[in-house]
């Protein structure tokens, strides 16, 4: 149906508060050294996302926005030798950044997810390259320095579409964790909580527990190996003695994943002296703390931000994900696809939070 020179189907962002707006869009007639023409299968809706259709980020527009899918190649430029597997046909997720791989941050600082010259998919207006750069479209270019993973047969569209964002990013998470864990808590049971909790079970974390207020999500935490607590103002206080009995000396870790500061105070009483917070979810400008350094120093804790993720961690993710299909139930995560025509319906879906993730096919229009 499409090919080099034809056009794809695209929603295109203009601006917190408007509706996405479906286009046609030139699809390049050749490919540059290094370049890929993606069709895309099936995309997923990032809390990111919402976040800047809602106006409490900021993102150049027009644009395509996101950047969790899986596709199949359907042509490639000449390719470098670390990509020469590569064919048509492949099944394939990609980093979420585009690197330069020679940059400080590349190489010495070894945080290419922090590259001088950083491009990432879903974030970049439509006058950048070919202005195929996010997900919510039929097709997609993919550049020279991102890093592209063949997904095995056995896992299907809807688990392997948030790969590229949410589990990497806790893969990330997790490897700073301590490895001598005895109790850890999760704060957030959204997605990247739920993958965090199967990381940590399969590390083999003997009292992991996963605080929220939703108590859908609540739900699905045991399925994903942790304890519930019911994070509800009336109902807290009486769960969070589960976590004191545990680990009476408080906990080794706490991860939060929720996106909110006002959980951090909480966090903080909660690690023991030396302990460990890693910060994930606080994405967005609205998350000052209420901290003092007092309040680190004298339990010498170790806080730590962890945004995105290297290409490594995207291997090990994929790798983690094929490892564990028959232990827990990711399918359940995803919701049945939305056709790309009525993305806005998927969006508002996700906006109610009735999947962790909502499927949108873009393959279809």
């Amino acid at each position: 149906m499409y090919g080099m020179g034809s056009e794809a189907v695209v929603q295109i962002f203009d601006g917190p508060g408007r509706d996405l707006r479906r286009a046609m869009h030139p699809i390049p007639s050749s490919l540059a050294h290094g370049e890929i023409l993606v069709e895309i299968r099936l995309a997923t809706i990032c809390g990111s996302d919402l976040h800047t259709m809602a106006g409490h980020r900021s993102e150049p527009v027009p644009s395509i926005l996101g950047h969790e899918a899986i596709g199949v190649i359907t042509e490639l430029g000449p390719q470098p030798q670390a990509r020469a597997q590569l064919t048509r046909g492949d099944r394939i997720t990609w980093s979420i950044a585009d690197s330069c791989g020679h940059c400080a941050y590349c190489t010495e600082f070894r945080l290419p997810e922090k590259c001088s010259s950083l491009f990432k998919y879903g974030h970049a207006p439509l006058d950048d390259g070919s202005g195929l750069n996010g997900t919510y479209a039929s097709h997609i270019v993919l550049r020279p320095g991102t890093h592209v993973v063949p997904l095995p047969d056995t896992l299907s569209d809807s688990v392997a579409a948030p790969v590229n964002c949410a589990l990497a990013t806790t893969v990330n998470a997790v490897s700073h964790v301590p490895s001598s864990n005895g109790a850890v808590v999760v704060q957030g049971a959204g997605l990247l909580g739920l993958y965090t909790c199967a990381l940590l079970r399969e590390r083999g974390v003997q009292h992991l527990f996963c605080v929220d207020v939703n108590q859908r999500r609540l739900a699905l935490v045991p399925r994903f190996g942790a304890i519930p607590i019911d994070g509800r103002e009336d109902r807290y206080p009486q769960a969070r003695r589960q976590i004191e009995e545990a680990a009476p000396h408080g906990v080794d870790a706490v991860i939060e994943l929720a996106g909110s500061s006002s959980l951090v105070a909480d966090g903080i009483r909660l690690l023991r002296p030396g302990g460990y917070y890693g910060f994930v979810g606080m994405v967005h400008p609205d998350t000052e703390l209420n901290l003092t350094g007092e309040q680190v120093i004298r339990k010498c804790l170790t806080i730590q931000g962890v945004h995105n993720y290297s290409p490594h961690h995207l291997d090990e993710a994929v790798s983690f994900l094929d490892r564990t299909a028959g232990s827990y139930p990711y399918e359940s995560l995803v919701s049945p696809p939305y056709q790309l025509n009525h993305i806005m319906q998927a969006v508002q879906t996700a906006q109610e939070r009735q999947f962790p993730r909502i499927a949108v096919g873009t393959n279809s229009t």
